[in-house]
């Protein structure tokens, strides 16, 4: 039998299953702490907790199912991780290194079904969510390999835009974000956190009427419908019309900005007119709008995108601050490493088809 990991059972869940045990509700407390404060490996490193209920967890849960395959380090600090799940299957993690914090990017499925023509995450198709657990467990191998540097850092921020498409694996994402968003544990503010959609409308209310205060991106990276179709399948289900009924009724309900992701892609995506053309369909709600542009990491097996000259990412950018759109440019994270999401991931699993 599979043992579930614990780090997938919010505070409330763990004490449920606890009390249904027959174990008192502090121990639900007490095992928060070890694993989230003193981040122990192993259940039986937790000392004031009892012989029976270090039973009946051993018994029922296991506390680290990820495994570090590659660790790959960029001169500008940022970390790219891949983990292997215990089914086998290949994740990837990215700690970055900002002037406001540590950031982590975690993935929430194995593989991605979106299709995005640009992306590397969308080389090798879904195959399933990951569990609440295995997401959490992306923070919490970043955050004890920070303490293993004894340097006293903690992961302040998250962004959850890694391999896979996160209104796709909903209610296992609002579990993680009740964990990690705990106040007894590692106590990541809601504002810290920004859950990017390629524009899945239907969960776009979902998460509004979630009444969590994260951080909502949306991945467009076209201004009308026939550019965006051609370079994102996804607005065949939600078109643009669609997609921003949806940005209104998360902008009633919420009254947070969204940030727009826009990939910048040489002679596709960066002329003029699409700058005008996106700066129109924000007008009305640019006081919550920000645009940011993101200059693109080639990928081999999309060999047709080339990165936008930075003459015309800066040019694109003028004319949606002339047009009242508040908008900055990305540069990348560890440009000297596998930078595009996907691509350390794709590349380890065509080698182990080559051996």
């Amino acid at each position: 039998m599979k043992l579930r990991s614990i780090y997938g059972l919010t505070m409330e869940q763990l004490t449920e299953w606890l009390i249904e045990k027959g174990q008192k509700r502090f121990r639900a407390e007490q095992v928060w702490d070890w694993l989230y404060k003193k981040r122990v490996r192993h259940f039986t490193e937790m000392k004031n907790v009892n012989k029976e209920t270090i039973e009946l967890l051993q018994e029922n849960f296991v506390i680290e199912t990820l495994e570090e395959e590659i660790e790959q380090v960029s001169k500008d600090g940022t970390v790219k991780f891949l983990f292997k799940l215990a089914d086998g299957n290949l994740i990837e993690t990215v700690l970055m290194r900002f002037n406001y914090g540590l950031s982590v990017c975690v993935t929430t499925q194995v593989g991605c079904n979106i299709g995005c023509t640009f992306c590397a995450s969308g080389l090798l198709r879904k195959s399933r969510d990951l569990d609440s657990g295995e997401i959490v467990e992306q923070i919490m191998k970043v955050q004890k390999h920070l303490d293993e540097q004894g340097k006293d850092e903690r992961v302040s921020h998250i962004v959850v835009m890694g391999i896979g498409e996160p209104f796709d694996n909903f209610t296992n994402l609002i579990d993680f974000i009740k964990v990690v968003n705990d106040e007894n544990g590692l106590k990541i503010g809601q504002r810290h956190i920004t859950v990017s959609t390629s524009g899945l409308a239907h969960k776009i209310y979902e998460f509004a009427d979630t009444g969590l205060q994260v951080n909502l991106a949306i991945s467009l990276h076209a201004p009308n419908n026939e550019l965006r179709t051609s370079i994102m399948k996804i607005n065949r289900a939600f078109p643009i019309e669609k997609l921003m009924k949806a940005v209104d009724y998360y902008l009633e309900n919420s009254n947070r900005r969204i940030t727009y992701e826009y990939i910048m892609l040489k002679d596709v995506n960066d002329h003029e007119e699409e700058a005008i053309q996106l700066a129109k369909l924000l007008r009305s709600k640019r006081h919550l709008s920000y645009v940011n542009l993101i200059p693109y990491n080639s990928v081999e097996e999309h060999g047709q995108y080339q990165r936008s000259e930075t003459h015309v990412i800066q040019a694109f950018h003028e004319v949606l601050k002339k047009n009242g759109i508040n908008s900055g440019v990305r540069w990348e994270n560890g440009a000297d490493i596998d930078a595009a999401c996907g691509q350390l991931r794709s590349k380890q699993i065509k080698k182990q088809k080559i051996v």
